[in-house]
This record gives structure tokens, C-alpha cells and sequence, in this order.
């Protein structure tokens, strides 16, 4: 570990996570969690909750974010633990070995706020906090950086050299990376354009009364805007807010091309899936899908499908465009899932965290859920449907809040593709892992830990 300036923290190299405590899995047993066949069979029906989904709702905390003890999630619903995980695979061990060939490789610690937003581009990572800072890393070093006048950065997605970010205060603003030098960051507009806010200003029917009795433009987001979706196919980015719209934007103009009341409480996730639809989560406890369809002379979003409707409120969306499976992470520790082969039908639900799931992320057969129980699950889709825990990756302070991952081109192989994972946590920090696609999995590390023992017991009593 070594400081390298301007108050950061970088530790580089190999480093074990803490793993799973093997022996608890002999002793202790889930109800809804049992092994066949090596693989994790989940079972597929919902959770019959009692808590309400307008607790766990963004909505009922102050929208002014401060860092530290001021943090609305340490006061949060979402950091109580889940009535439906009591999960040993939480508790860490003291392996010496690792089995699982999954660990920490390096993090990054600046104190400057919690991490909110992180997003992965090429060489370069780019991470939100509530500080209004957005840093730019290259090779875990300080690379660049650039900051909003106000608005904690709640998400981040990069185009080229277009980064697009959505902020507390309802904002999406948009920076462009410098021809001449990279490290230069340069506020390029915002969503809307001052244009169009003035061009719709002037006719009443574009404005839509809010809550408090006040009207806003239709075009523009009220709240916070939680989540952003690229689909850069059509050239289209999706915004998600806590004012309960999604909003779709015209990336080659500007221009916001719809505004929709998509739920009845806080969008607190969106994605542009496989077969060009997206997926909002909410707070109402919902998953909705849409469709842009031909209307009149132009195009337009309708529902088509509700898939999940619970008490419990969504907290992350992710999709995997290879196998074109969607999974949803709730405020109850849960991970659901549909397959599009199935006709989105349900496919099961993933029980491998104590409290809520915060953040989402899919690579390859893939699946990385980070939780406000401070750990990251990472699953495996097996042939058939099936998801497999290869490992349990633990070691932040505080709520994994965001996750990107890139693949990991220095040491993947066609016979085994490895991922670079990034964390980001309101512990202040951003982890570094590698992850190793065909890792073994939970069982079988088990049976090489007894293995190990085993050995070490003969050799004792002097067997060969």
C-alpha cells in the first residue's frame, strides 16, 4: 500500500477476499436453498412480504444527501436484514487458499463521499460520489476529474467521448472528453438543452402539475434522476427519476422525444434490454416492460408487460444480452429472474444476501449482485437455467451501491474468460476484483477444503 498523492489511498497486487465459512454449510441449512447436482436450485415463487414498498422508497428520505452519518441508507429500510436470508454464505472464512480463483486485486479510497455511480470505459473507470466530484482512473491512479456545480452524481454512463451523468437535483448533465487532451473534461450541455426548455416554456399544455400543486415542464425530470439506459443501436438514452417518469432522449439532437408516468412511485432502475425493450424497476414494488412502437408518423413507448408485481420495492435491473435474461434485485435480499427463450416467464429467484440488493451487473454467463449487507454474490447461468454461487466476495464497510465490470483481455482465454469487477461502496471506496468465469463453485470448493484437510490429517498420523 502506498499514498499516491492528493489524499489517495491505492493498494495494487494479489489480495484474497474472505471467503465463505465451509463449515457452516454443513451446519446450517436454508429452507429455500438446497444443492443438485452441483448447481443452486431456486425456487420460483415470490416472497410473501409484509413491509411496505413506500418505506423502502427513496422518496421518503430527504433528498438533500449528506455524506457521512447523514447518509439516508444507514437510516434506510433497505440496510435491515431480509426476513428471507439467513445465508452462511455471508459469513467470511479464513481460507488460506484460493480455491474459488476470485479475489481482490487492488482498491481505491478518496475522501471525498460516498460512492454513488461508477461506469467502465476502455482503460479508464469513471465513479460519482455525493461530493459532486467525478473521478477519472486509469490503472487505479488518478487520472482526471471534473465537477457539478450541484446534484450528487447518481449515474454514469459513457458514449465516445460524450459522458452523460443524472444527478440528485434532476439533472442530466453532459461532458465531453478534450481532443487535444484526455484528462480534460469539459461540461458540454444538458438534458434538456436550454433550447428546448425556452421553445416549451411558452405553451401550457407542455407543463404537468406536480405534487405541492406546482407544475413543471413535462420535459424536464422534478426529482432525482436515479438511473440511465444507453441503447446505442437507435441512438437513444433512458432516464429514470424519482419524479415516477422515464424519459426518452434523442442522443444526435437533444431532444426529449418522450415523457412517461411509468409508475406509481420512484424509478429506481431502468434498462435497455435484448429485442429493443426496456425494463424500469420501482419503488411500487413493480418491473414493467416497454416496446417502441410505430405511432402515427413516429415512434412510441407502450407497455406491454408487467413482470413482477410485489411489495417489496425494486432496487437494481440488469440484463444479459447473450443469453437475454433479465434479473431484478428487490429490498428483501432477493434476485429474480426471466429468460426470453421462455417467453419472458419467471426462471426463479437467486437467495444469496441478508439485506437488500443495491446493484446489478451481468458479464458473460455471469451475474454480480452487490447488497446493502456489504457483500458481492457472484452467480453462474449454467446450462438449462440453473445458477451456481461460485463465491461470496466480501470486504467492504458499507453498502455495495454500484458495480461495473470490463473483461479482463491481459489474462482471459476462450476456454476461460475473466472480468474485472468494480465496486462501489458508500464506505467511501471502490474495490477491484478479478473473476474467473469458470471458476470452481461453492461445493466444489467445499470438497477441496475437506480434501485439504484430510490430507493434512493422514500426513499427521504418518499415511502416505
Amino acid at each position: 500500500m502506498r499514498n499516491d498523492g492528493g489524499g489517495t489511498m491505492v493498494m495494487e497486487g494479489n489480495s484474497l477476499h474472505k471467503r465463505p465459512n465451509l463449515s457452516s454449510l454443513f451446519q446450517q441449512s436454508e429452507p429455500s436453498l438446497f444443492s443438485v447436482n452441483n448447481s443452486v436450485v431456486v425456487d420460483d415463487v415470490f416472497p410473501n412480504s409484509k413491509s411496505s414498498a413506500s418505506l423502502a422508497s427513496p422518496r421518503n428520505s430527504n433528498s438533500t444527501t449528506t455524506s457521512g452519518e447523514g447518509s439516508p441508507y444507514l437510516m434506510s429500510p433497505w440496510n435491515q436484514p431480509s426476513p428471507y436470508n439467513k445465508s452462511p454464505w455471508i459469513t467470511p472464512s479464513p481460507l488460506e487458499n484460493d480455491f474459488g480463483q476470485n479475489g481482490l486485486i487492488g482498491f481505491i479510497v478518496r475522501e471525498e463521499g460516498h460512492i454513488y455511480s461508477l461506469a467502465a470505459s476502455r482503460d479508464l473507470l469513471y465513479t460519482g460520489s455525493d461530493s459532486r466530484n467525478i473521478r477519472v482512473w486509469k490503472g487505479l491512479k488518478d487520472f482526471s476529474g471534473f465537477k457539478a456545480k450541484s446534484g450528487l452524481v447518481k449515474a454514469i454512463i459513457v458514449l465516445g467521448d460524450r459522458i452523460f451523468t443524472g444527478h440528485q437535483d434532476g439533472k442530466i448533465r453532459v461532458w465531453k472528453v478534450s481532443s487535444t487532451n484526455p484528462s480534460v473534461h469539459k461540461r458540454f450541455g444538458s438534458l434538456p438543452t436550454l433550447k428546448d426548455l425556452i421553445k416549451s416554456s411558452v405553451k401550457p399544455k407542455n407543463y404537468v402539475e406536480v405534487r405541492r400543486k406546482r407544475s413543471v415542464l413535462r420535459i424536464k425530470h422534478f426529482d432525482a434522476v436515479s438511473c440511465l439506459s444507453l441503447n446505442e443501436e437507435l441512438g437513444l438514452l433512458y432516464s429514470g427519476s424519482w419524479d415516477k417518469t422515464l424519459k426518452v432522449w434523442r442522443l444526435a439532437n437533444s431532444k426529449c422525444l418522450e415523457s412517461i408516468d411509468a409508475h406509481d412511485d420512484a424509478i429506481n432502475s431502468v434498462v435497455a434490454g435484448f429485442d429493443s425493450l426496456v425494463f424500469t424497476g420501482s419503488a411500487d414494488g413493480t418491473v414493467k416492460v416497454w416496446k417502441r412502437e410505430l405511432q402515427g408518423k413516429g415512434t412510441q413507448h407502450f407497455l406491454v408487460q408487467v413482470l413482477l408485481r410485489q411489495e417489496n420495492a425494486v432496487t437494481a435491473l440488469a440484463a444479459n444480452q447473450e443469453s437475454a435474461v433479465l434479473y431484478c434485485g428487490s429490498s428483501d435480499g432477493l434476485v429474480n429472474f426471466w429468460d426470453r427463450e421462455k417467453h419472458l416467464s419467471h426462471g426463479g429467484v437467486l437467495r444469496g444476501h441478508k439485506m437488500a440488493v443495491l446493484c446489478l451487473a451481468t458479464a458473460g454467463n455471469l451475474v454480480f449482485s452487490g447488497s446493502a449487507d456489504k457483500s458481492i454474490c457472484v452467480w453462474r447461468r449454467e446450462q438449462g437455467g440453473i445458477h451456481t454461487c461460485l463465491s461470496v466476495l466480501t470486504g467492504h464497510a458499507g453498502p455495495v451501491k454500484c458495480l461495473a465490470v470490463a473483461e479482463d483481455h491481459q489474462t482471459s482465454t476462450k476456454a476461460d474468460r475473466k472480468w474485472i469487477v468494480y465496486s462501489g461502496s458508500l464506505d467511501k471506496s471502490v474495490k477491484v476484483w478479478r473473476v474467473s468465469e469458470h471458476a470452481p463453485d461453492l461445493k466444489e470448493i467445499q470438497q477441496g477444503y475437506l480434501n485439504g484437510h484430510a490430507a493434512n490429517d493422514d500426513a499427521a498420523m504418518g499415511k502416505r
